[in-house]
């Protein structure tokens, strides 16, 4: 187990209501030093909200917050100097070049002009943008914005770094060094890095841990391959493969093996869902029934799988719930209802 040191941002109870509408619930998170952690969910899950809370830009309603010990509420300039924010839409000064805004934002943190002079270069061969230091940043594309975002956050040095959907609308070349650059400082240089996201096969690719947001609610956070064992331990196990012939007999087949819950085409490929690891049993009838096995694979270790059962869950709950207070509310109808009858035979 992790010692507390170990953490670097930790919330606890974090909650957030505006007005009757609860943004985020209950927050409870560490993040380790070091770590690429990732805060996914749909726009409107509490991602943002939760972000502004950690910058000390809005006061939770209950909780708290802290980053390197130091209360995100309480003291926001002490957590501005170790953590830097990338925005998901980098705004720079249009009329002035890359390297010019870079020395600005390093004149803004109080920085000598020999130390911004070495960052900036140093900061503009890192995230390959030398070429294009001294061009305007209003003829930059939205990945060249990014890239000089991330030096623009490296000018103070800092600890932590927060990012909002950093790989929004950005070409596959783009996004891939974007995403090797984000590796190299929690590898290389040993920054701890919080990104929100929603683009699950990005992040899949870069984080150590995730953490699934869902109304404003934290109902998933670990590993990927953490949060797949727990979804197998629930008992949730989805088979995916390819066979020859294809034909309706297979289905049929497939769907009356033993612990086959229910069967289902995918494009090329058949889907068996179950509560159990079918795959020597699945093996094993098709190889005696004359089929030939072109693939076969369990599914579940992919973070597009794993959010959508998580996120599927997360609404059955929440219908769930609501049911409930349908049903609480009517029962109280009835109630008043039956009371209301009462009063009126008393009086008569």
């Amino acid at each position: 187990m992790a010692h507390m040191s170990e953490y670097i941002i930790r919330t606890v109870g974090l909650t957030k209501r505006y007005g009757e509408k609860t943004a985020v619930k209950q927050l409870n998170l560490t993040i380790k030093k070091g770590e690429v952690f990732g805060l996914l969910g749909p726009n409107g899950a509490g991602k943002t909200t939760t972000t502004l809370m950690l910058l000390g830009l809005t006061e939770p309603t209950e909780g708290f917050a802290t980053i390197e010990g130091m209360d995100c509420t309480r003291d926001p300039i002490g957590v501005k100097r170790v953590v830097g924010y990338l925005p998901d839409n980098v705004g720079f000064y249009g009329d002035m070049t890359g390297r010019e805004n870079l020395h600005f934002t390093g004149q803004l943190n109080g920085l000598a002009e020999d130390v911004i002079r070495k960052r900036t270069d140093e900061l503009l061969e890192r995230v390959g943008m030398t070429e294009a230091a001294d061009q305007k940043t209003k003829t930059y594309s939205r990945g060249m914005k990014q890239r000089l975002g991330i030096a623009d956050v490296l000018i103070k040095d800092p600890k932590i770094i927060i990012m909002d959907e950093p790989t929004l609308g950005i070409d596959p070349q783009g996004m891939r060094d974007l995403l090797k650059l984000i590796r190299e400082l929690s590898e290389k240089d040993g920054r701890t890095i919080l990104l929100s996201s929603h683009q699950l096969y990005q992040v899949q690719q870069i984080c150590d841990r995730v953490g699934i947001f869902v109304d404003g609610s934290l109902i998933a956070c670990g590993t990927i391959s953490e949060l797949g064992k727990r979804m197998e331990r629930e008992g949730k196990y989805t088979l995916e493969l390819s066979a020859e012939p294809d034909n309706e007999a297979l289905v049929r087949l497939l769907s009356n093996i033993e612990g086959a819950d229910s069967v289902e085409r995918e494009g090329e490929n058949v889907l068996v869902h179950s509560r159990m690891d079918l795959r020597r049993r699945v093996t094993m009838e098709l190889t005696a029934n004359g089929y030939t096995l072109l693939g076969l694979r369990q599914k579940g270790g992919d973070l597009d799988e794993i959010y959508s059962r998580y996120f599927e869950k997360a609404e059955r709950e929440q219908r769930k719930a609501q049911n409930k207070i349908k049903g609480n509310r009517a029962l109280e109808r009835l109630k008043e209802g039956l009371r209301s009858g009462q009063r009126k035979s008393g009086g008569a």
